[in-house]
């Protein structure tokens, strides 16, 4: 998406060319007012629960209040071109998810956006692993057992996950690919509809956020055989890492972010990112985010977009593997 520098931008790049000393200021009172920050999904849901955490530390730092929009649909792709087409003026941001960043990108035909085209990384602002978990008539209590049963029970295991090309389906292809386990794939429309599934034995296993599994296994409703990062969870600090059972090569995290349409210039950019920073470093909000079951995963601009231009193809080929594809 092509953007045109707005007059008064080029009369200041031209005046500054021309050497003759004028001050423009164009972005020196951002923000004057307030700034929207749009999610692509419902109210109440992961990462409305995250931006409400942030806001009031945000509008301290910003001097302006910081509202949230809601455009759901196409998981999360509404949201995302809604700003992609917005003024690049800092004023529009989009918090979305690894779905909306990179997934996205990959499962739809034609691609809907192309993330470093259309968007200038603002800063990532957490990162989230993912439960391994089945239902409690599974007869196994560790991953090692879980592969070995479905080994011996080729396509006779259900996964169920909250739809079609979403993290919670793609993580069990990534454990499929990596075991040669044969299990087959049951969307649905959102998490709970598929934890109501599981817990009623109709699905034997899925993949989904820590907060929600933490909160299912402390309920005894589900049995939770490994995490998907590097190192352990500090909400299920008993399950061992996929790592740990010796499949060295799926360690999973998903993350949040903040992207604004591309061509916002730098100065604004900057600002930005360093209101993030200092709000990801409070430590009560630290606090409340790691209770949530997030760790407080803070990225520069550059950073982000360094970070970005690895998953993407990362995720390409995830998604390549499993064949997902929606139009």
């Amino acid at each position: 998406m092509k953007r045109t520098p707005s007059l008064r931008s080029l009369a200041c790049a031209l005046l500054a060319s021309l050497g003759l000393g004028l001050v423009c200021n164009v972005q020196a009172a951002f923000p004057d007012k307030p700034i929207k920050i749009v999610i692509g999904f419902p109210a109440g849901g992961p990462l409305d629960t995250h931006i409400r955490l942030l806001t009031d530390k945000l509008q301290g730092i910003l001097g302006q209040p910081v509202l949230v929009d809601y455009k759901a649909g196409a998981g999360g792709t509404v949201g995302a071109l809604f700003v992609a087409q917005a003024p690049a003026d800092g004023y529009t941001l989009l918090l979305a998810n690894t779905g909306t960043m990179v997934i996205n990108p990959a499962i739809y035909t034609p691609p809907p956006y192309i993330l470093l085209t259309d968007f200038q990384p603002v800063a990532r602002t957490a990162q989230q692993a993912l439960g391994l978990i089945v239902n409690n008539e599974v007869p196994v209590k560790t991953l090692k057992e879980f592969i070995a049963y479905a080994k011996a029970n080729p396509g006779k295991l259900n996964y169920g996950s909250a739809g079609n090309g979403g993290i919670s389906h793609l993580v069990p292809e990534m454990l499929k690919h990596e075991t040669g386990i044969d299990i087959v794939h049951i969307p649905f429309k959102g998490s709970a509809p598929a934890f109501t599934d599981l817990m009623a034995g109709h699905v034997q296993f899925m993949a989904e956020s820590i907060p929600q599994v933490a909160n299912y296994a402390k309920q005894g409703k589900i049995k939770v055989l490994a995490v998907t990062s590097k190192t352990r969870s500090i909400a299920l600090p008993d399950v061992p890492t996929v790592i740990e059972t010796g499949i060295a090569n799926l360690e999973v995290v998903g993350f949040y972010g903040i992207l604004a349409p591309r061509n916002t210039p730098p100065e604004i950019i900057q600002k930005l990112s360093n209101a993030f920073k200092q709000t990801l470093e409070t430590s009560a909000i630290q606090e409340r985010m790691i209770a949530q079951g997030a760790d407080p995963a803070f990225m520069s601009a550059d950073q982000f977009t360094k970070f970005l231009t690895l998953e993407t193809p990362r995720w390409a080929k995830v998604v390549k593997q499993a064949g997902a594809k929606l139009d």
